[in-house]
């Protein structure tokens, strides 16, 4: 880590700040983006029957530390959550390493709604970023000003399979990249710019994760996961919520290749730890080669600007700087993300304790499950869960954290792990009431589509989904005031 990624923090202190009172604008202040979503369209709420109300209005629900940290863990948070919103340069900047090819300049504007740590805003920032500092990027047919954040793999190259993330922009032109010269990806032909669908078929999408209550997420033991997969096996089975390894469990866990252990973040579960998922997302949405990720991810002659890698731990900090100072940018990413407290709900009222009822009862619980214990810390200081604020905690995340088989509608012929191509981990619900996009490709949002495209050939979710679409519309509008709560 070099000085100027010192420097940059108190920057991005200020940066923070500025985004919590509405004033940064890069990308959609918060206060905007609960208040209107995108315009209406193909993810338009159906003619008749319940009605999503939309982002829930007031401030944030989350985006602050957990409780009970030490004053060491809040420090180290504070930094992370200002390494969040800084901004990456290619060169001569306070924090270098951007591209060559790149989806975003900085975390924040991925993962902004509704607060630092969230997920795509309703006004895409990815707009501005094409062309900022000289840049000569087409924007591609899906980034649309209110459509969500994206980035795109690619199911095959060459007519082998890939399945890699293709990055949107390339850094040609910028004047903070003079000599490079590479294209962007071809991402003809277009489709449907709202849905992202029906253009070229070799091309799948995700839209950001939110990353609130992750540390509790990474503090579930693997045994905790297992013994609810067990749980209520022959009711879950007779709702054709199954496993394609254990047929008689639900779900199916998606594990490390090396350890064996299960693996909990990304829209397949797929990487193992905080720490990997801020490196991954470090060098292949921005660019930043770092010490889990340390080569560039196009080594195009002319287009390297910086020694590899870019991110690395600071051995050599400044007279009189803190001793977060040390930390490489992808340790202060997932130290935040690590002590970022879950969502608050909205306080119960009748119509959403109905909801819940009805939630449970329909059986959206099977894969949504309620609650989650983490790990408890012990007293000699071994232990799975070292600080006192992930400890023994109830995270009220609303996902089994196991990856189910979806169906022919929601599938992206993708396989990354254990999960296979219509495979996805179940989405925790906490914090939905305030998402403006849902689904693994923003394809809609509105939350009445998003869960009756659970329904298809092959998913696990269709005797729920029928069982939803029984219920009268005031149970069903129940049901949406209920996650709208969330």
């Amino acid at each position: 880590m070099t000085l100027g990624r010192l420097v940059r923090r108190g920057f991005g202190a200020i940066l923070v700040l500025a985004f919590a009172a509405g004033v940064y604008t890069f990308a959609q202040s918060s206060s905007t983006s609960q208040s209107s979503g995108p315009s209406s369209g193909p993810s338009s709420a159906p003619s008749s029957g319940p009605v999503d109300p939309g982002v829930r209005t007031g401030p944030p629900s989350a985006g602050g530390p957990l409780i009970g940290l030490t004053a060491d863990e809040t420090a180290f948070f504070q930094n992370g959550q200002a390494g969040f919103a800084d901004i990456e340069a290619v060169t001569g900047g306070a924090n270098n390493g951007l591209g060559p090819r790149f989806n975003s300049n900085q975390c924040l504007s991925c993962h902004s709604q509704p607060a630092s740590g969230g997920t795509s805003p309703a006004k895409n920032p990815l707009i501005a970023v094409a062309t900022l500092n000289g840049a000569k990027n087409i924007v591609p047919w899906f980034i649309t000003v209110n459509g969500p954040v994206r980035e795109a793999r690619f199911k095959k190259t060459n007519g082998v399979a890939d399945g890699n993330v293709h990055a949107l922009f390339v850094v040609t032109g910028r004047a903070d990249a003079l000599g490079c010269n590479i294209s962007q990806f071809d991402f003809l032909p277009a489709g449907n710019p709202l849905t992202g669908q029906g253009g070229n078929p070799n091309i799948i999408f995700r839209i950001p994760t939110p990353v609130f209550g992750a540390g509790l997420i990474e503090a579930i033991p693997d045994s905790a996961i297992l013994a609810n997969m067990q749980a209520n096996a022959a009711e879950k089975l007779a709702m054709g919520i199954r496993g394609h390894v254990n047929a008689h469990l639900s779900g199916n866990v998606n594990r490390s290749g090396n350890d064996g252990t299960i693996t909990r973040f990304g829209w397949k579960a797929q990487n193992k730890s905080l720490l990997v998922f801020a490196s991954e997302a470090y060098n292949v949405e921005m660019g930043v080669t770092n010490q889990l990720f340390p080569q560039e991810r196009d080594e195009t002659p002319g287009c390297l600007f910086n020694p590899t890698p870019e991110d690395t731990v600071n051995f050599t900090t400044a007279a009189g700087s803190t001793s977060t100072a040390v930390l490489s940018d992808s340790e202060a990413f997932s130290d935040f993300m690590r002590m970022l407290a879950p969502p608050t709900p909205a306080p119960a009222t009748p119509s959403t304790e109905k909801g819940r009822t009805t939630f449970a009862s329909i059986g959206c619980v099977h894969c949504h499950t309620p609650s989650l214990k983490t790990g408890v810390k012990i007293a000699s200081g071994s232990s799975t869960n070292p600080s006192a604020a992930l400890s023994n905690q109830n995270a009220n995340l609303y996902s089994d954290l196991l990856v189910h088989h979806m169906g022919k509608r929601l599938a992206d012929g993708i396989t990354q792990g254990a999960a296979g191509p219509d495979e996805f981990r179940t989405a925790p619900l906490w914090g939905v009431g305030q998402r403006v996009f849902f689904l693994h490709d923003g394809r809609t949002n509105n939350l009445v589509r998003a869960i009756r495209d659970h329904r298809s050939l092959g998913s696990e979710a269709n005797r729920v989904i029928e069982r939803f679409n029984r219920l009268t519309t005031e149970k069903q509008q129940e049901v949406i005031d209920f996650l709208r709560s969330l």
